[in-house]
């Protein structure tokens, strides 16, 4: 079979320890056929496409560890907000996405601030607003959405609702909802106003829908995980960890497959929540059963330990700032939580639990403890998303137990988009030198893998690379930045690793998928506060060109 595609004139960071740079990288039927210098480019022949790079810099493909896709894909089209502050902002960016959308049942608004109007919000705020329509904003972190009185109402929240812990329909002096509403279930019902509810079961409540949709809706569901694949492959990604979804997400994704429209290798897990029966795990095995292919796999289960810190539910040892005795709580029973985590090992499934709080985490590793000692220590690569905050005693766990420390460059309040005033909100000021601890995670034996949380944040990987190069230490705290190369890896060949792909992508040698990123410019000469601003010139999935800029169409 001829060469499909050479890329020369590179400057290639393979992430292979055996050849770790090279200048060519020539592809055939979907996989990596060489990898090299001239000799690699003079495998062209008549029929082959050759791409000069003209110096720029050649990567595997991105990992993206811990995004949302069908989330991200379906926000696209709803109402930007993030860096809007005050009300008559706030009404105005609402008023012409209202002119502009007539028909919506639901307006809703992505990245609005805790602090929009620098008090809390109220439905009374956003009935100033517009009253005549329902309306909805949602915070960065996706765990709050606040409502006007008509949402609150259509939803039936208006005058509360039974909800599991950890989830709370937040209520008035006088009785009625105030318009805050906390963590899934909670504000499932507005999200529902808008058509989109079943997308959102996986994560919410890790039910299916019922009755399962449509060839119609399953048309208009695919086109929204398009468009989410689309805006990730423009950055570089071809291989993700969905970190929300269930047996529903995995059949579109396969059926995108089977249509040629799938544009990324994407896993998807079983989410297990609080109030399940051990039994349902069995959904995750026949989840892991029928969804282990190249391009779309599942195999691992979901749980949450805590929310997040803007509201206070991020669960932590000690008292947050400010509000004595308040440390809220973790999700799961901690001793119920090693009995789920120790079946899950036994499945044979990966696991992965979502911890903010410096009490998530050291409930979390106790979990994954447990397991180890009723199933033996071996290569499940349970993980840790998020670990903001951490207790010095718990960070060895993590290494001696093979932990994978996920976690989110852009994330860290002043690094990006986040604003650093959260950091007197949530932590003592003593404990800042233990949030964010990176570096002194990997010191310490533990797998790093790097992601956005998209679309929590900007699912640009440029843009997170310069966030974790150019961190400044917090007051009292040590340099948590890895070096770029690290940084890389963390991108590449760790996400794949810590993904459980690894025996597919994550690396440029022989013999692996052809999952590629062309940066257009040399990352390892630009100056690290100019990497943010670096396009993609180039994304190859599997083979396949999925994104191409200006001049490489």
């Amino acid at each position: 079979m001829d060469i499909d595609l050479v890329v020369t004139n590179a400057r290639v960071i393979t992430m292979d320890a055996g050849r770790p740079f090279a200048s060519a990288v020539a592809v055939r039927g979907g996989k990596i056929a060489a990898v090299g210098g001239a000799e690699v480019a003079a495998l062209a022949g008549p029929a082959t496409r050759v791409i000069d790079a003209g110096g720029r810099t050649l990567l595997p493909g991105f990992v993206e560890s811990h995004l949302h896709l069908v989330l991200g894909g379906a926000e696209l089209v709803q109402l930007q907000i993030g860096g809007v502050m005050g009300f008559e902002a706030l009404k105005a960016a609402f008023l012409d996405y209202a002119a502009k959308n007539p028909d919506r049942a639901l307006l809703m608004a992505q990245g609005a601030a805790y602090e929009i109007l620098g008090e809390p919000v109220t439905r009374h705020d956003l009935d100033r607003v517009i009253a005549d329509r329902p309306i909805a904003m949602m915070s960065p972190d996706h765990h709050t959405v606040w409502a006007n009185t008509l949402a609150l109402q259509q939803a039936g929240l208006l005058h509360g609702a039974q909800m599991p812990h950890g989830h709370e329909v937040v209520m008035a002096a006088d009785g009625m909802a105030a318009g805050e509403l906390r963590e899934f279930e909670a504000f499932g019902p507005v999200l529902a106003l808008g058509g989109e509810a079943h997308l959102q079961l996986g994560i919410a409540t890790g039910g299916e829908p019922e009755p399962w949709p449509d060839a119609a809706m399953r048309a208009a569901d695919k086109d929204k995980v398009a468009a989410g694949l689309a805006h990730c492959a423009a950055h570089g990604i071809t291989t993700m960890v969905n970190m929300d979804g269930n047996r529903y997400t995995c059949a579109l994704l396969a059926e995108m497959e089977a249509e040629g429209r799938l544009t990324a290798r994407v896993r998807v897990p079983f989410h297990m929540k609080p109030h399940m029966e051990m039994a349902e795990l069995d959904r995750a095995s026949a989840m892991d059963a029928e969804f282990r292919g190249d391009w779309v796999r599942s195999g691992f289960v979901k749980m949450f330990m805590d929310g997040v810190v803007d509201s206070r539910t991020a669960f932590m040892l000690n008292d947050y700032p400010g509000v004595p005795g308040h440390r809220a709580d973790p999700l799961f029973e901690p001793e119920r939580f090693k009995a789920i985590c120790a079946e899950i090992d036994r499945r044979g499934l990966q696991i992965a639990v979502h911890a903010i709080g410096d009490g998530a985490v050291r409930t979390t590793i106790d979990g994954y403890e447990a397991a180890a000692r009723a199933n033996g220590l071996h290569d499940m690569r349970h993980r840790i998303e998020h670990i903001e905050l951490i207790d010095r005693a718990d960070v060895p766990r993590l290494g001696a137990l093979g932990i994978t420390a996920s976690v989110q460059p852009p994330h860290p309040p002043g690094v990006m988009d986040f604003p650093m005033s959260t950091m007197d909100v949530v932590f003592e000021r003593a404990r800042w030198r233990d949030a964010y601890l990176w570096k002194t995670l990997k010191d310490h034996g533990a797998p790093v893998a790097y992601a956005s949380d998209w679309p929590v944040t900007d699912v640009s990987v440029m843009r997170g690379i310069q966030a974790a190069m150019t961190r400044v230490p917090y007051d009292g705290a040590g340099d948590e930045r890895l070096d770029l190369m690290e940084t890389l890896h963390a991108y590449t060949a760790g996400g794949a690793w810590a993904g459980h792909w690894d025996d597919i992508t994550g690396t440029l040698r022989t013999g692996m998928a052809a999952d590629m990123v062309l940066i257009d410019g040399d990352i390892e000469a630009l100056p690290h506060d100019r990497i943010g601003a670096t396009p993609i010139a180039l994304t190859v999935a599997g083979g396949r060109i999925t994104y191409a800029a200006d001049g490489f169409a």
